[in-house]
């Protein structure tokens, strides 16, 4: 089994459905780009409604075969023991399929697979820690207790900017409870999904426990949602997306998990140290050339040190180490898409017509060897107004905006001026202020004098039209369990039968 980067170069990867590859049934396969030279480096199978069904009743027979169904809850957590494994061996392998799907940086992807194996093991633990409880009733002769269950087929829609690490947020709670899985990648990172596949087999998951099926969100991702046998969806990726899923399970009463876009508001206070600052505003908003939803892209700086800051957060940003992602020195690498690369280019267009000042960046790389690739240079938009439609909208980019800001009241009603709700960051010496901070803003995640620092045992999740439902922790096993209630008369009688029984 070779996983390595090399061994796709040039191949056509097809579905892997019940522990098999499958090709499509309409032939059709999509190119996927190599972000830093805009070059295909493989073909995709293209899934229709005929593909995505054959995944999904592969994933229905084995949730209902006994081999999956009846292996108990310690049995489930050895298997993800054992991934966990793999994914660690595997670590390096994956990291660079990433890097070159999705032009994100060697050594970032290294940590999020290297951190990938934990999350498994945590739950593993988890798979036998899941339990009901016995309920006081006030019937003496009476047993009331829950019970914790797995909930059937998990359709997963995962995005392009980390795909195996943010799959990994709902697939590890999903199969440590019991659940089946059918996965539509991005079309535009596909291998990484297709390689961890093989490790899950391989691992001794039965066949038909997790499959992928691959193509374009127009109709592999419209048939999976809309799928009759899928009882839950789990979505990470633009809210204008998600509102379609949204309406597919509404329209069959199903529910979802979504992560959906960020526009967060990260803030400094004069009291801190501006240097340590700016490390974290950069950290915030430029870290994955800002392909992240967390992203804090709306800065707000007290008006006493709002100039020095952005003369700091200037010169940091033109330290910024701009090249090829498997390149060591490189500190920001490509964007994953062309399309990503006009939109940036179009947002920054619409803040300079606006009337904010461009800092620093606005503009593709000079450079030669920078040319044939997406690449876009980190983006400073001072004397920024939050009305402003860059600051309104997810651009998804390395693109900052910064507004100053009198007091604390004029801060609170512009951090929340959003139509999302996803993370927040906050930079003060002032504990009580923090915790003020930390209460009234609108968002799922709050960093005090930190920002993107991210943990699986943490709850996350949005507010707002950055999504609902958790992942992380044991919240997320909430979110693909079902609870049932069990009831048991053990006083022999015989009740009235047209009397509901209250005592």
């Amino acid at each position: 089994m070779d996983l390595t980067a090399r061994a796709i170069e040039g191949s056509r990867q097809d579905f892997y459905i019940a522990n098999e590859r499958v090709a499509p049934k309409s032939g059709r396969y999509i190119p996927s780009y190599d972000p830093t030279n805009a070059e295909p480096w493989y073909e995709v199978a293209d899934a229709g409604a005929e593909d995505v069904d054959t995944a999904v009743q592969a994933a229905k027979k084995a949730f209902a075969d006994p081999a999956w169904r009846r292996l108990t809850q310690t049995d489930r957590g050895k298997l993800l023991r054992r991934l966990a494994d793999l994914v660690a061996e595997h670590a390096d392998e994956l990291a660079a399929i990433e890097t070159r799907d999705n032009g994100k940086l060697l050594k970032e992807m290294h940590a999020q697979l290297r951190a990938a194996p934990d999350s498994y093991l945590y739950f593993a633990g988890m798979a036998d820690k899941l339990q009901g409880d016995t309920v006081p009733v006030n019937k003496l002769d009476m047993l009331n207790f829950t019970l914790r269950e797995p909930i059937g087929v998990v359709g997963m829609i995962s995005p392009w900017n980390s795909p195996l690490m943010l799959l990994t947020g709902t697939l590890a709670p999903c199969l440590a409870i019991g659940n089946t899985v059918v996965v539509k990648p991005s079309e535009h990172t596909s291998a990484s999904t297709l390689a961890l596949a093989e490790l899950i087999a391989r691992a001794g998951f039965p066949a038909g426990v997790f499959n992928v099926v691959t193509g374009n969100g127009a109709t592999a991702g419209e048939a999976l949602t809309q799928h009759r046998d899928v009882v839950k969806i789990a979505f990470t990726g633009s809210t204008a997306t998600g509102r379609r899923i949204a309406a597919n399970a509404a329209s069959r009463l199903v529910s979802c998990q979504m992560e959906l876009g960020g526009k967060s508001p990260h803030v400094v206070f004069g009291d801190v140290d501006l240097d340590r600052a700016v490390n974290g505003v950069v950290a915030g908003v430029f870290a994955a050339a800002g392909q992240t939803c967390i992203a804090g892209s709306r800065c707000f700086v007290e008006a006493g040190v709002y100039e020095a800051f952005v003369e700091r957060l200037v010169e940091r940003t033109q330290r910024i180490r701009i090249g090829h992602p498997t390149d060591p020195e490189t500190e920001l690498g490509p964007l994953a898409l062309a399309a990503q690369l006009d939109k940036v280019e179009q947002y920054v267009g619409y803040g300079i017509a606006d009337g904010a000042r461009l800092a620093i960046g606005g503009r593709r790389p000079q450079r030669e060897a920078l040319a044939k690739g997406w690449y876009y240079e980190p983006t400073v938009l001072a004397d920024a107004r939050n009305d402003m439609r860059f600051m309104r909208d997810e651009i998804f980019g390395p693109v900052v905006g910064v507004v100053p800001f009198r007091d604390e009241t004029e801060l609170m009603a512009l951090a929340n001026d959003t139509n999302y709700g996803l993370a927040a960051g906050i930079w003060t010496r002032d504990i009580d202020r923090a915790m003020r901070f930390a209460r009234n803003v609108d968002a799922g995640t709050v960093w005090i004098n930190t920002y993107r620092s991210a943990a699986f045992m943490s709850p996350s999740g949005g507010f707002k039209e950055s999504g609902y439902g958790k992942r992380g922790g044991f919240e997320v096993m909430r979110e693909f369990s079902r609870l049932k209630n069990v009831v048991v008369d053990y006083s022999g009688a015989t009740q009235d039968p047209f009397v509901i029984r209250l005592r």
